[in-house]
């Protein structure tokens, strides 16, 4: 059988990796895959990708959890800043009675299914202008954000002024200065080549990422009993492999960033204290909207 699988990212990065490797269990399973690592290549959107799987374009796709959190306010739950316990706990939850419910609260807003909760990097920031010790460093700053209502109000605490771009657009806005800072994993900052124009590197790790890896719902529905039940196992497998090699990613671009002289502070050159406290009043607030038990099981 053919499939299409599709992602948004180059060849380095983890989530491609992720997802040739779902494609090698898909094909060992008796599956054809079909993969195209970068949709935004061919000038496509994230929002056009999501679209896309729902409507059967493609069957089984990656995308940031935050993209569909105002589609899925559950999802909200993984956009908290400075909430998630560390990667394993929050990934065990994941694996656990919280992604039961997230699934649930996805595939009841729409047309899509989660077969794996991904490892999307904890998130850091970085600049063009100056080091990011403390939130007054980052007051009038632009910041490229994520389309979610809970980054850009984390982002405005911390004194920048939010901007919402296409990930397609996000190596032109910062070459350009369009946008004066941006916040991505490490492994993002280095896969667009943002280095070479954001010297500063501020390692806050305000949010940790999560992707959702989905399929289009109607597709994994019909399938055999037997055929569902592969896709399901190499979506494990490969969801195991993404998670493994984004763990090991952290240091490697930490290495790397250091090497081209890019000026990375750490935890312990920065008031974290400061941005946590910044940024408490905007994660009270969209907790306050979410179900506690969900909070409570991703805790």
């Amino acid at each position: 059988m053919r499939l299409r699988l599709a992602g948004y990212q180059g060849p380095e990065s983890v989530n491609t990796q992720g997802l040739q490797a779902l494609a090698a269990a898909l094909a060992a399973a008796g599956f054809d895959p079909v993969l195209e690592p970068d949709v935004t290549a061919g000038g496509a959107t994230l929002r056009a990708l999501v679209d896309g799987i729902e409507a059967g374009t493609w069957q089984i796709g990656y995308i940031a959890s935050g993209y569909l959190a105002a589609r899925v306010p559950a999802l909200a739950a993984l956009d908290l800043p400075y909430a998630a316990p560390d990667r394993a706990r929050l990934f065990a939850a994941l694996d656990g009675a919280a992604g039961g419910m997230l699934g649930a609260a996805v595939a009841a807003a729409s047309g899509l299914r989660v077969l794996g909760f991904w490892d999307n990097g904890l998130r850091h920031l970085s600049n063009a202008h100056r080091p990011l010790r403390a939130p007054a460093d980052c007051a009038g700053l632009v910041i490229r954000s994520l389309d979610s209502a809970t980054y850009r109000a984390a982002l405005a605490a911390m004194g920048f002024r939010p901007v919402f771009l296409e990930v397609a657009r996000l190596r032109l806005a910062v070459e350009t200065g369009e946008v004066d800072a941006q916040e991505n994993p490490l492994t993002n900052l280095l896969g667009f080549g943002l280095q070479v124009r954001h010297r500063f590197v501020s390692l806050t790790g305000h949010i940790q990422g999560v992707g959702l890896l989905l399929c289009h719902g109607a597709w994994l529905a019909a399938l055999p009993a037997g055929q569902r039940d592969a896709v399901q196992a190499a979506a494990a497998a490969a969801t195991r492999r993404q998670r493994a090699l984004a763990a090991a990613e952290d240091a490697r671009c930490l290495a790397a960033l250091r090497a081209e002289g890019v000026a990375v502070l750490g935890p312990e050159a920065i008031d974290l204290a400061g941005f946590r406290a910044a940024c408490a009043p905007v994660a009270r607030e969209a907790a306050a909207g979410l179900d506690p038990a969900l909070l409570a099981a991703l805790r």
